[in-house]
C-alpha cells in the first residue's frame, strides 16, 4: 500500500503549513493547485487520502470529489472556508468522508487523517463480508452492491450504511450507532447526514416494498433492515 496524502488547495501557504505536519506523521505529501491537477495527481499517485478544498480554479472540490467517487472509494476530507450547513451537507453528499473548516490547526488535520483512515478499515475478524438477501448482494471486501445481478452505484459511505444495517437483520440501529461506527466518534458534522444517506440508498435501490426485505425508519431512534422469515 502506498503512503501518499494528496493536498488539493489553490493556497500554496496552506500546503506549506500542512506539509511538515503530515510528513512527520509518516506520509509523503503530493499537492495540486487546481481541480484538474488534483484529478491528475490522484491518478498518478493513488493516494491513501485526499485533503480537498472546495473553492479551487478550473474544477471545484465538489466536482473533483464527485469524479473521484465515480471510480474510487479513496477517503476524502474537505478543507474549506465555507462553514454553512448546506455546504457541509453538499460536500458530504458528494462523497466526502469528513469536513474541516478554515481556520484549523495542523494537528487537528493530522488527527482527522488518522481517524478517517482507521474508520475505512473493516475489522479483519468480521467474517460477514458477503451478505445476500436475494436479489440483493453486498460485498464489503470489494465495496460492491448488486441488485438483480446489476451493479448499483453506491458511494463508499452508502455501502457501509447498507452493510451495517443488513448485517444485523431485524435489529434497530440508532443514528448514533451508525455515526459512531461509520463516521467515527470524533465526527463533527450534521447527524442528519445519516438520514440523507438512507434516502439515497432507498432511491438507488428503487425500494417500493417489492422484496421480502426493506429499510424501515424507526421514528425517533434510527433504522432497521427488516427481513421476513429470518
Amino acid at each position: 500500500m502506498n503512503n501518499y496524502i494528496l493536498i488539493a488547495d489553490d493556497n500554496i501557504e496552506i500546503i506549506k503549513i500542512l506539509k511538515p505536519y503530515i510528513e512527520k506523521a509518516g506520509f509523503t505529501v503530493v499537492f495540486a493547485l487546481d481541480g484538474e491537477g488534483a484529478l491528475s495527481k490522484f491518478k498518478q499517485y493513488n493516494p491513501n487520502l485526499i485533503l480537498l478544498d472546495i473553492m479551487m480554479p478550473i474544477k471545484d472540490g465538489i466536482e473533483v470529489c464527485t469524479k473521484i467517487r465515480e471510480q474510487s472509494n479513496t477517503p476524502i476530507i474537505m478543507i474549506t472556508a465555507k462553514s454553512e450547513d448546506a455546504d457541509k451537507i453538499l460536500g458530504l453528499n458528494s462523497g466526502a468522508d469528513d469536513y474541516i473548516v478554515k481556520p484549523f490547526s495542523p494537528g487537528e488535520v493530522v488527527a482527522r487523517i488518522h481517524a478517517v483512515l482507521r474508520r475505512i478499515s473493516i475489522p479483519e475478524n468480521n467474517k460477514l463480508s458477503l451478505i445476500k438477501y436475494p436479489p440483493l448482494e453486498i460485498d464489503i471486501d470489494n465495496y460492491s452492491v448488486k441488485l438483480n445481478n446489476k451493479s448499483i452505484n453506491l458511494t463508499k459511505k452508502e455501502i457501509e450504511v447498507l452493510w451495517m444495517l443488513s448485517s444485523s437483520p431485524n435489529k434497530i440501529v440508532s443514528r448514533n450507532d451508525l455515526l459512531d461506527n461509520i463516521w467515527g466518534m470524533d465526527y463533527f458534522g450534521d447527524p442528519r447526514t445519516v438520514d440523507t444517506h438512507i434516502k439515497r440508498i432507498r432511491a438507488k435501490l428503487a425500494l417500493a416494498g417489492q422484496y421480502n426485505w426493506d429499510i424501515k425508519t424507526i421514528w425517533g431512534i434510527g433504522y432497521k433492515f427488516e427481513v421476513e422469515d429470518v
